[in-house]
């Protein structure tokens, strides 16, 4: 493990050394660029995607390397080229982020930045990264793994994000912009897959302009795949992909462009299988037996059928009032249903089977003032949510007790409402100030309704006849609270020179709390001084308190060497002050086994880390006029490390601080990547030639470091191949590989097996066992990322 990561480190390292002197520089730092060299420049972003690309970090438009961000970009040609398919292909390119699929689901998002993020798509929880789909926040993660169509560009942005965006987010956003539409002609292209499992995808979009000030464009996607395994019990594929989506645009503009209006709708449908684990241990009921192929399954539940649907509108208007303000509003109404059923045994049993249902709502307003003027630039908006997320799962124990089911219902109603400012004074052309901030009011109403049954699930009947009541409800609580909090944000910039930024800066993020709606009130303690467990014992049991970070970051950005390197660095510190800590663990309900959440403020934690990102131009014209051989290179660290963590060293003993024993989860200490790419001309065309590969050190999945669940270190190395001809680039062929050396890594899981307080499992001596805390099987289940895909795509525009 530390072998790897000191060579690796010196692999970077070398490179980066390396790179100047194969630049054979042309030009001193900060020399003005001729013509010439502006336009080999934009000929170099278009190539590797940095440099002069155009962001919108900041709600306005500038060039990567000026904005005094933690940002990474992605332009629709270089996610084209790498062949990305959905959101979490970023996480490998990416510094210190995790994006990948929440465990059992295809498109529920688990996003974590800076060892900030959300591992359960529990509602009522904030998610710590913001997802953003044309600047609409997402605010529920099922649905949020976005697949990438008809998209602009992708940026990434790592840190506390609240003084610029509608939505607070403690630990980043990502912004996910959809493409503008042709005003001046009909547009048609085409783009179609076939690869490896029989994946088949298509994309089709179109646009056309109405008269001078209207067009309309729709772009649909259908993606489908087999099973990178089998369900061998069920007999239907595992990991398959089945997914229908839709977009429509509407946008009109007046001649002189000072009003522009917006219309989008979206659809979404995802009809793959329910995805199942892999055992780690044979089962210990039915012997179910550790499988060959770890995308395999012997998983019984198929209930409800697994279907999950999204979709909304936004309203987007932009008007300019004077050559100083514009005005813009963004409305917008979203609704998503997931219907998942989650075998957590993954065995035939009906041990641990939970048949869930998840429906989120959200209306979202918001309006911005944006100021434009030689030295002052910035804006104040206001933001508007009003949200509704509902869940009701059962837990069938039906090896505990016959038909046995642990019933649980949560609906937690959002209202959140918020002032914001965020200015820049250049005092010189050279040197900047940034001053912004957050107000906000959040307030959550939440229903938390905990009852076990006799008879199957509460969602539509397994067994003979309906569900009956099977004693007391364990919990039937509805409770109310209130968070205000205030968010600064400063950031000092200078420009030694035009191709070089040195940036400063302070902010601050902050999350609501709320109440677990998995959590039972038989398990809530006398706190409230009378006799007797009373609701307002409940309700402390059950609340969870806000969460904040303060965030210090320096950083560099600039352009050497006639521009043919650019690098972006940055290292920070965060405290983070009562990290809400979502949990689930078996109780006892009735006299009976259960599940129950469990969420405490148990950790203050400092994070520490740095940021690499550099892209080199190692030749040009090689090989005739357009030709380069450039390197995208990233490189990410994080010492993130609970400070207190109260907790129990053995069940019942009082609380003490554990912090030793208590890793983050999802947060690699060490991610790297690097990508090598060569463009060629070819006829009225072009070649491009990229290998890459990318490293993620030992990442944890939960707070308790897992001998079944952690994964260790591991490499995935990827090629692509596109040709792009005809005039403007028309046509393109090409042919991607993805985990090249097909690894097997890792990237979440379910464990219910007693260990210590380092996670260390119980062992029965006799029987070589161990220990279950739910259910009668034993649960330790992993899930895995994909395995080695090859596909070829052909692309065509009109």
């Amino acid at each position: 493990m530390i072998r790897l990561t000191t060579r690796a480190l010196l692999i970077a390292g070398a490179a980066l050394f390396v790179l100047p002197a194969a630049a054979q520089t042309t030009a001193q730092p900060g020399t003005p660029q001729t013509a010439t060299t502006q336009a080999q420049s934009q000929a170099d972003a278009s190539a590797t995607g940095t440099g002069d690309v155009v962001v919108t970090a900041r709600r306005r438009e500038e060039t990567l390397l000026s904005v005094p961000i933690a940002i990474t970009a992605f332009t629709a040609a270089r996610l084209e080229r790498a062949g990305a398919i959905d959101l979490t292909d970023l996480q490998n390119v990416t510094p210190n982020t995790t994006l990948k699929d929440a465990r059992g689901t295809n498109s529920t998002l688990s996003a974590f930045i800076r060892g900030v993020g959300q591992q359960d798509p529990v509602p009522g929880f904030e998610s710590g990264i913001g997802i953003y789909l044309d600047d609409v926040y997402l605010n529920r993660p099922q649905a949020a793994v976005l697949d990438i169509y008809d998209v602009d560009r992708i940026e990434v942005l790592r840190g506390p994000q609240g003084t610029l965006y509608g939505r607070n987010t403690i630990g980043g956003a990502i912004k996910y912009v959809t493409r503008r539409l042709n005003p001046d002609a009909v547009s048609v292209s085409a783009r179609g897959t076939y690869g490896s499992y029989h994946q088949a995808d298509g994309i089709v979009t179109a646009s056309a302009p109405l008269g001078s000030w209207l067009r309309v464009g729709v772009a649909g996607a259908r993606l489908t795949r087999d099973g990178f395994g089998e369900n061998r019990n069920l007999g239907i594929d595992n990991y398959n992909k089945n997914v229908t989506a839709f977009r429509g645009t509407i946008e009109a503009e007046t001649p002189d462009s000072r009003l522009f209006v917006r219309l989008t709708g979206d659809y979404t449908h995802d009809r793959s299988n329910p995805r199942n684990g892999h055992r780690v241990f044979a089962g210990y009921l039915t012997g179910s037996p550790v499988l060959a192929n770890v995308y395999d399954t012997n998983a019984g539940l198929n209930f409800p059928r697994q279907d999950v649907q999204a979709g909304g509108g936004s309203m987007s208007v932009t008007a300019k009032l004077t050559d100083m303000l514009t005005f813009r509003s963004i409305s917008a109404y979203r609704e998503d249903r997931s219907f998942t059923p989650i075998d957590f045994d993954s065995t035939p049993s009906v041990d641990v089977d939970v048949p869930a249902v998840y429906r989120n709502n959200q209306t979202s307003q918001e309006f911005q003032l944006l100021v434009n003027s030689p030295r002052l630039n910035g804006l104040v908006g206001f933001y508007y949510l009003g949200a509704k997320a509902t869940t009701r799962f059962d837990v069938l124990l039906g090896t505990t007790l016959a038909n046995l089911n642990a019933g649980t219902q949560g609906d937690v109603r959002t209202e959140t409402s918020s002032v914001y400012a965020d200015f820049t004074y250049d005092f010189t052309s050279q040197l900047s100030l940034s001053l912004g901030g957050r107000y906000t009011w959040d307030q959550r109403k939440s229903f938390v309704f905990k009852q076990n049954y006799l008879g199957g699930s509460t969602l539509g009947s397994t067994f003979t006849g309906m569900p009956t009541a099977f004693g007391a409800a364990a919990t039937n609580f509805r409770g109310q609270a209130n968070f205000r909090r205030f968010t600064p944000r400063a950031s000092l910039s200078y420009k030694p020179t035009t191709d070089h930024l040195l940036y400063a800066s302070y902010s601050e993020g902050f999350k609501g709390g709320g109440f677990d709606p998995r959590g039972s009130a038989t398990q809530a303690p006398d706190t409230d001084g009378t006799p007797g467990i009373g609701y307002q014992d409940i309700y402390n049991y059950l609340r969870f308190r806000p969460e904040s970070v303060r965030s210090y970051e320096v950083g560099y950005k600039g352009a050497l060497f006639d521009r043919r390197l650019t690098i972006a660095a940055d290292a920070f510190t965060s405290d983070y002050s009562d990290v809400q800590v979502p949990g689930s663990a078996a109780c006892v309900v009735n006299g009976l086994a259960n599940f129950c959440g469990i969420t405490t403020n148990a950790a203050k934690a400092r994070i520490r880390g740095a940021e690499l990102e550099t892209t080199a131009i190692l030749a040009r014209g090689f090989a005739g006029a357009g030709s380069t051989i450039s390197f995208n290179g990233t490189l990410g660290y994080l010492d993130a490390r609970y400070r207190n963590f109260a907790g129990s060293v053995t069940a019942g003993a009082a609380p003490t601080n554990i912090a030793q024993y208590r890793v983050f989860q999802n947060t690699p200490d060490w991610t790297l990547s690097g990508t090598l790419a060569t463009q060629v001309p070819v006829g009225d065309g072009s070649v491009s030639l990229s290998g890459g590969a990318s490293y993620r050190s030992l990442t944890h999945q939960f707070e308790v470091a897992s001998p079944f669940l952690d994964q260790p270190g591991y490499t995935l190395y990827d090629a692509h191949l596109v040709y792009t001809f005809g005039s403007q680039g028309r046509f393109s062929i090409g042919v991607h590989g993805k985990n090249l050396s097909d690894v097997r890594y890792k990237i979440g899981g379910y464990q219910y097996v007693a260990a210590d307080v380092a996670g260390n499992p119980t062992v029965i001596p006799a029987t070589g066992r161990y220990v279950p805390t739910l259910g009668k099987e034993g649960i330790a289940t992993v899930f895995y990322g994909n395995p080695r895909q090859v596909f070829g795509t052909l692309s065509v525009r009109f």
